[in-house]
Formats: C-alpha cells, structure tokens, sequence
C-alpha cells in the first residue's frame, strides 16, 4: 500500500526514492529549449565580434558550446532520476546585447521521456563556462532567468512560455 506521500511524489516507491519507469511509453520525437542570460559588462561585450568573443582563456562562444552539448549529453549522469537518453541534436544560439549575451540550447531526442533537462543542463552550463572564461576580466558577472522556452512531445503534450 501506498504511504500519502508515495500518492503524491512520482519518484518514491517503499518510501525510497526511485526512478519512474517508463519501459511501457511510446517513443516519439521530443524536443525542448532553454535559455538564460549573462550579464557581462560593457567593457567585455565591447570585445564581441562577429559572434566571437575571446577573454584571457581563449574563444569564450566556442567553448561554452562545447562545453553545454557535453553537458547536455551527460544529463542523466548529474540529476538524479533523470534517464539517460541519446541526444540526437544539440544546437546553440548566441545572441549579445549591450551588457549581455543570451544562451538558447535547443536540444531533440526520440524516446520515452522528454529532454528538458538537457536543455536547461546544457544552457547552464554554457553560461557557467562564459563565466570561468570571463572571470578575470569581471568578477561582476550574472547569470540570469535560466528558464524553459518550450518543449514537443509526450503525454504532457507541448508547452511554450508565456
């Protein structure tokens, strides 16, 4: 019988924590997007160019999106109940503005579960390697509003932020 708590958590079976099973679920084309901003400064945009920006570690873009699709790809090994699924597509959008830039990580599977996770895990850690990359320019920098754009498919069917 199930404890109040194990009605209402879907990640606790026996009054342990476990992982939701989803052996008997569909598999089907799965997609999400994240974003968040980093508020750079500035004197570091002023060095952005062309979708290029290098700081003393070397080309600050590049490495953050390398970084984030690696990230993306290892989700299910850093958050605890989340499955491990094969990342079909990653992809990166670099937009500046005058103190900032923002991250969007677009991230696509098809599987049983979604790959929201992935996208948010691969946009933060995007903006965490901007932020290692810049550090010794700004101690100053933010990193902001890491949220959910959208997401396709599953039986909680599509969601776009308002």
């Amino acid at each position: 019988m199930q404890t109040p708590d194990e009605k209402r958590f879907t990640h606790v079976r026996d009054g342990m924590p476990s992982m939701v099973d989803v052996s008997e679920k569909p598999s089907n084309k799965r997609t999400a997007v994240a974003s968040v901003r980093i508020e750079l400064g500035a004197e570091i945009i002023s060095r952005f160019q062309n979708n290029d920006l290098h700081g003393p570690k070397g080309p600050v873009i590049q490495t953050a999106i390398i970084a984030g699709t690696m990230a993306a790809k290892k989700t299910g090994e850093l958050i605890p109940f989340c499955h491990p699924l094969p990342v079909e597509h990653c992809h990166f959008d670099v937009t500046p503005d005058t103190t900032g830039i923002l991250i969007r990580c677009e991230v696509a599977t098809t599987g049983k579960t979604g790959v929201e996770m992935e996208a948010m895990t691969g946009a933060s850690v995007a903006a965490l390697t901007v932020y290692d990359m810049c550090k010794a320019m700004n101690k100053g920098i933010r990193i902001l509003d890491l949220h959910l754009i959208s997401k396709t498919g599953g039986k909680s069917g599509d969601y776009l932020a308002p």
